[in-house]
């Protein structure tokens, strides 16, 4: 017998019993986006790699070492799977004429890919929700996408279990002045800095102070703060933003050793991250780039955005998790014998016309009563509707609870739409 093939390392298979979390995770943020008013753009997972080499920059660990990259096979130009979906949404809009004169509030959902070490919550392939907004400098709307994720985490019960951490990067240029000063005193302290550091300080220092070796916390510490090297306008943007997150009671840290690993931030960055999931605690991050939609070739605009970890967020509700899954299943047909199970396939049909939400699984394949019962009760259904010769005769059907004491009723076809409406809200 020939060897079953494998999943790629990385790549996860997302089976039924999981699949509830992701769609209750999928159907929250359709709902918290179209509250404020968002629209869904879609973009494809394969996109020139030169777009993530400008954007994301060709030192950061993503270029350098985590895309799969490949020649397409016909002109020779290099193509990537997508590691993060910004730089896409910007190309699309730029290619596409959205963002001339005109406010875009954008969100994506789909695949990511990135070729590191898989760990939980850390996949080679992953899945993030993307939300974009071009034409606005904020700081309003730098507290709407705030805002937007705090009402989310609301929803899915997850409020006490992250915290905000808010920093400012301030502009290109103050960002310069203060990377000189990080760079000669990371220089002092050379001999005690890792290997990834060693390599950072002289290709993107900042992402020295976002280290998760616990044996340069106090050379981070004692860092200079990029906080303190921010000029007027810059200091001005991030004060309102905390003001207007105090006035709403949402609870923050400002955290000057948030930085963001991809180089198009400027301004706002923030993270909501959690305890519960070991090494892995962001789940949410993002902030301002007002200068990548210029970079990718487009008319200069202000933009703000985040992604989210679906994966991540997943594995919280699972923690949080009750009881069991709620059933996919809200009634199971049970039909004895051919007649039956010729009658069952039109009540079927006829129920699925008649009460358009109601979820029915028919039985198929025959089998006893018994052995249909116990598909019944293994499919969680509330309710089992039984068909046999005596039911068919009187047109009716069997109306038999499976979850509580219930009697059971003897109705028939016309009025069975009715009653299940009634008893399943």
């Amino acid at each position: 017998m020939s060897a079953s093939i494998q999943r790629v390392r990385g790549m996860n298979d997302i089976l039924p019993e999981k699949s509830y979390f992701w769609q209750k995770l999928e159907n929250t943020v359709k709902t918290i986006l179209a509250q404020y008013g968002y629209e869904e753009i879609r973009m494809p997972i394969i996109e020139s790699t030169s777009l993530f080499c400008r954007s994301i920059g060709e030192v950061t660990d993503i270029v350098e070492k985590e895309m799969y990259t490949f020649g397409d096979g016909v002109k020779g130009e290099m193509v990537s799977l997508r590691p993060e979906g910004t730089a896409s949404c910007v190309r699309a809009c730029v290619q596409n004429g959205l963002l001339h004169n005109q406010v875009q509030r954008l969100w994506y959902m789909g695949p990511m890919f990135r070729r590191e070490r898989p760990q939980k919550g850390r996949y080679r392939q992953f899945h993030q929700v993307g939300v974009e907004v071009f034409g606005l400098p904020g700081p309003d709307v730098d507290v709407e996408v705030i805002l937007m994720t705090w009402r989310l985490w609301q929803a899915l019960g997850l409020a006490k279990r992250v915290e905000l951490q808010i920093n400012s990067l301030g502009t290109a240029e103050e960002r310069q002045i203060y990377r000189a000063e990080l760079v000669a005193y990371l220089k002092l302290h050379e001999s005690s800095l890792d290997e990834d550091s060693l390599r950072r300080l002289e290709t993107n220092p900042l992402r020295v102070l976002d280290t998760k070796n616990p044996a340069m916390a106090d050379i981070v510490a004692n860092a200079p703060k990029l906080l303190d090297f921010l000029e007027a306008e810059s200091k001005a943007h991030f004060e309102m933003i905390l003001q207007r997150l105090d006035q709403q009671g949402v609870q923050y840290v400002v955290n000057p050793q948030l930085v963001r690993g991809l180089d198009y931030y400027t301004n706002t960055v923030f993270e909501w991250v959690t305890t519960d999931l070991g090494a892995q605690g962001t789940v949410c991050a993002g902030g301002r780039y007002d200068g990548l939609v210029q970079q990718l070739g487009g008319k200069a605009s202000p933009a703000v955005g985040f992604a989210m970890g679906m994966e991540r967020l997943v594995l919280l509700l699972e923690q949080d998790q009750t009881g069991e899954n709620e059933s996919p299943v809200d009634v199971y047909l049970v039909a004895l014998g051919d007649r039956a199970s010729a009658q069952a396939i039109e009540l079927a049909e006829q129920l699925r016309d008649s009460v358009p939400s109601l979820r029915l699984l028919m039985n198929c394949g025959g089998g006893s009563f018994k052995s249909q019962f116990k598909k019944a009760d293994k499919s969680g259904a509330k309710y089992a509707l039984v068909l046999a010769d005596e039911e068919i005769d009187q047109s009716k059907v069997r109306v038999k609870a499976l979850r509580t004491d219930e009697e059971q009723q003897l109705v028939s076809w016309a009025e069975l739409s009715a009653l299940l409406q009634t008893k399943l809200g």
